[in-house]
């Protein structure tokens, strides 16, 4: 269906290109003036956005119901379960911060979950599994409006009932919810979005902090490392004690700061303060669970359903000591290395990205195979779309990648990614899409 869809848009398109190249003129001089900014540098775009169907809706929603069946049996064996917990290889700080948890909740509160989907097949692979620090919620929203005054959007628009993914007041309305209810029925009045600031997407925290603040919260966007805790009451620097905590500090930058953010912690150890996420979302977060989804004490505890949806999407994950280096060398294409712990795409090496001689040179003396998964390369799903390249409009095609937002257990909107290589991150040249559902 997303196919018909975008080859009808693609003909509106280049039913009239000296319009549509006027359009893409314009859309880009909004993107480069609009929020939609990740540490300063503009989202880069193409003309046409990201079109899927409601069928297709559906179907990610029967994806994440699925995915996360399989979640809550392993999140539950983590905690009961000490040598299975020993797979994972926590810090003893974060493996204590996950334990004391209540058990009562562990619904992962926000994820963006990527897949590599193939809109011809309906198949589809997983490529990461993002909690605490998802993010990208704004481009999508500016994204959506840098499209609405183009002659092809108006045209589409005009002759198909679409809609897009509402990501800010879904978020804080569940936020609000999981409160009430893991407090015991008190209203959430004031909420802390806590990052380390240098690391963060302020724009996006900025348009967060709007949006709670047009619901009648108080807010404010907080450096975690400033946050102080009195025994009692955790505040913030100004000095609002804060009740709840939408958490976009990632625990891998938390671990690196352990001392700096003693109050934070302190303040959710002595359950003073509730926290969105909690330390337990780092089960699902660190990529080794892609080699432990495989595990045999894994699988035996999983449907015949789940098993087969394992079998089928989750690709297959090594650490360093079950293939050899020489295999990794000898292979490089069918290859590619991610650290366990990390975000934003860093220190990510895909084997077809490099010559034998570079890739031989990472593997002997770049990577710390302690600290690395080793996983099968997946080549995505590519398809038509146009760029604007030196005030020209440029057919292309560009590979993609579909990110599912989940809130509270329930998938809520999509990010779309694309490429003109493979390799689909940040590191690599990626771009982002507006997203649009059409019925």
């Amino acid at each position: 269906m997303s196919i018909k869809c975008s080859k009808e848009y693609l003909s509106f398109i280049e039913d009239d290109m000296e319009q549509s190249t006027k359009d893409a003129i314009k859309q880009q001089n909004y993107i480069f003036n609009s929020t939609a900014r990740y540490h300063g540098n503009y989202v880069r775009t193409c003309y046409m956005p990201k079109i899927f169907s409601e069928d297709e809706y559906s179907y990610f929603s029967e994806i994440i119901h699925t995915l996360y069946g399989i979640f809550d049996k392993i999140i539950n064996k983590y905690f009961d379960d000490s040598e299975y917990r020993k797979k994972f290889g926590f810090d003893d700080n974060i493996e204590k911060l996950i334990l004391r948890c209540d058990r009562k909740y562990l619904t992962i509160p926000i994820a963006r979950i990527d897949i590599f989907y193939n809109e011809e097949t309906k198949e589809f692979k997983f490529c990461e599994f993002n909690t605490d620090g998802s993010s990208a919620m704004n481009e999508d929203r500016e994204l959506n409006n840098s499209i609405k005054d183009t002659a092809a959007y108006k045209k589409y628009a005009g002759e198909n009932e679409i809609r897009t993914c509402e990501l800010f007041y879904s978020w804080i309305d569940e936020l609000a919810g999981m409160y009430e209810k893991k407090s015991g029925g008190r209203k959430l009045k004031n909420v802390a979005i806590a990052d380390f600031t240098s690391n963060a997407s302020m724009e996006e925290f900025e348009v967060f902090e709007k949006c709670f603040k047009n619901r009648g919260f108080n807010v404010e966007i907080c450096e975690i490392k400033d946050m102080v805790y009195d025994k009692h009451s955790l505040k913030t620097k100004n000095g609002m004690e804060v009740q709840a905590v939408y958490r976009r500090a990632v625990t891998s930058d938390i671990l690196k700061h352990y001392d700096e953010v003693s109050d934070f912690i302190a303040a959710a150890v002595d359950n003073n303060v509730l926290l969105f996420g909690d330390f337990f979302t780092q089960i699902v977060h660190n990529k080794i669970l892609y080699k432990i989804l495989w595990d045999a004490d894994t699988t035996e505890m999983l449907s015949e359903k789940q098993k087969e949806f394992v079998i089928k999407h989750v690709p297959k994950t090594f650490t360093g000591d079950m293939v050899s280096k020489k295999q990794i060398i000898e292979n490089k294409d069918k290859w590619i290395l991610k650290p366990e712990d990390s975000y934003g795409s860093k220190g990510i090496y895909p084997g077809i990205s490099f010559t034998a001689e570079e890739w031989k040179d990472i593997i002997e003396n770049k990577v710390d195979f302690d600290s690395y998964i080793i996983q099968e390369f997946y080549t995505p799903y590519a398809c038509c779309n146009y760029i604007l390249e030196n005030n020209k409009l440029r057919k292309g095609m560009f590979y993609n990648l579909t990110g599912l937002y989940v809130y509270n257990g329930k998938f809520t909107g999509i990010y779309s990614r694309i490429s003109k290589e493979p390799i689909i991150s940040t590191q690599y040249n990626e771009m982002a899409l507006p997203t649009i559902i059409v019925k």
